[in-house]
């Protein structure tokens, strides 16, 4: 029997799902690719009417405060100009595969977004408590959290899927290694740190570009469950991340992170031993250093959490001048598709709702946008509804433009083509862990791999784990009763 065809959703063949049509290596993604923007906009799509993604989760009011009087020479945005400026915010926090129920607890990335109400317009800076990610092209986003979810026969978590995707997508090696880790499980959304993971393009007054990455460093220190205790959390309390952030501000504390950038220089990116735009990888804090540059505070609860925590929408599509996207294809996707998403569940005139309302801009919220669902702004009053007008209407701001650069290359589908593998950076990462972080780690691996009941998946994920290091993927055969020279025999087939 021939293997089918992977068609999109007209019925057209599918050249190749794993890689965005670019203009060169590693782009930026066109918007041309039609199976791309096909495949993100049914995505987005699926659930009804939680979130696809990071349906659960808690939320708090605060602000942010500069610390570091250099940012004017690295980036223009307004808010970042004077030492001791603060710009209110709100902040999200969320588990990414679960259901709208799932535990607080289960062993899961956590969302850790923050939307800042700017002079300038609203940025959201949409991250994770993680520096990485699984993959590092949106083609795979889909598939990816499909393996997280449900089988669609039996509607329970698929082990197996979970695995088959992970052990034939080498470059989640790094993401999974953390996943397992003692970070995988939070002991509260405070004892965290935050991640854009992406690298942005910070721009200064002059037009100078640079390349950054934001950490956000708890200052309540770094606490993690155990899985023994996550699990024993789970039947207990599900809710308990959400409790404890609630209660901690209900009763006067102030969760706190000290904000870093790691900044490069713009033409750096183009000659670093590893992929600075590939999601999956980390740049050296020897090779670049964190810088401070301010702190994030949380002092006030949401008055309703559906009308503030459920309803807030946030896109790294949101951003403000001097803050402008990179090269990173799953930035470029999710530039895209998260603003396809709210519109999806919560209405094009998403922006309206006060939770995501830019409501610090001088002068309000001034666009030709009308009509549609949920506009309740006052739609525009009796202004023109049209741009080029005579009527004084608003007109654009030229210097608010993005920087100007360069881009070539032959348009296609195009693989990976950087020379550092995916296993170096979670190799260090399992030789930087002490032998009780290890023990864990590798059972943590162990016991959610036992649920694969195709013996081939097994060996294809012990061999990435062990092709990073080789005594971390021995240990985990073993974990399994599976002896490491059959690993290896088996991959050196299926490489034949």
């Amino acid at each position: 029997m021939s293997q089918p065809i992977l068609t999109t959703s007209n019925g057209a063949p599918v050249d190749n799902n794993l890689n965005s049509i670019t203009a060169g290596n590693p782009g930026p993604i066109l918007l041309q690719d039609f199976h791309l923007i096909d495949k993100l906009s049914h995505f987005d799509r699926e659930r009804i009417p939680e979130r696809v993604v990071h349906a659960k989760g808690a939320g708090a009011h605060g602000y942010f405060e500069v610390v570091n009087a250099d940012l004017p020479k690295w980036c223009r945005a307004k808010f970042l100009n004077k030492v001791g400026k603060r710009t209110p915010i709100f902040t999200r926090f969320s588990t990414v595969g679960g259901e709208k129920g799932s535990a607080d607890s289960e062993r899961d990335p956590r969302g850790f977004a923050v939307k800042f109400y700017t002079e300038e317009g609203n940025w959201d800076m949409v991250g994770n408590n993680t520096p990485v990610f699984f993959i590092r092209d949106p083609s795979k986003f889909p598939d990816f959290i499909h393996t997280q979810k449900r089988n669609p026969q039996t509607n329970l978590k698929d082990p197996n899927a979970f695995w088959d995707f992970a052990s034939l997508t080498p470059e989640s090696t790094h993401q999974f290694t953390v996943l397992f880790s003692d970070r995988g499980t939070p002991k509260s959304y405070r004892h965290m740190d935050g991640f854009s993971s992406h690298t942005l393009k910070w721009v200064n007054q002059q037009g100078k570009q640079y390349w950054v990455k934001l950490h956000f460093k708890t200052e309540t220190g770094i606490q993690n469950w155990n899985a023994e205790e996550a699990g024993k959390l789970a039947g207990s309390d599900p809710d308990s991340a959400t409790r404890d952030l609630f209660e901690t501000i209900a009763n006067g504390g102030e969760p706190a992170w000290k904000v870093y950038i790691q900044l490069m220089e713009y033409d750096d990116a183009f000659k670093y031993r590893f992929d600075p735009f590939d999601v999956t990888k980390v740049w050296s804090h020897k090779d670049y250093p964190l810088i401070p540059i301010g702190r994030m505070v949380l002092n006030r609860n949401p008055e309703n959490y559906f009308a503030e925590v459920e309803q807030a929408a946030f896109s790294p599509s949101h951003l403000v001048p001097g803050i402008e996207p990179s090269l990173d294809k799953m930035l470029q996707g999710r530039l895209f598709s998260y603003p396809d998403t709210h519109r999806h569940r919560l209405g094009v005139n998403y922006q309206q709702i006060p939770i995501n309302c830019p409501y610090a801009v001088k002068g309000g919220l001034k666009n030709y946008q009308r009509d549609g669902q949920m506009a309740v702004n006052g739609n525009g009053g009796k202004g023109p509804n049209y741009h080029p007008n005579s009527f004084g209407g608003p007109e654009v701001l030229p210097e608010a433009g993005i920087a100007k650069y360069n881009i070539s290359g032959v348009v296609g589908r195009q693989k990976y083509q950087h020379p550092n593998d995916d296993f170096v950076q979670p190799g260090d990462l399992y030789r930087l862990m002490d032998e009780g972080a290890k023990s864990r780690l590798v059972s943590n691996i162990v016991g959610h791999m036992k649920g694969v009941s195709v013996r081939e998946i097994q060996l294809r994920a012990i061999n990435n784990f062990y092709r990073a290091d080789k005594d971390y993927g021995t240990r985990i055969a073993k974990g399994l009763g599976i002896d490491i020279n059959d690993v290896i025999k088996s991959n050196a087939k299926s490489n034949l």
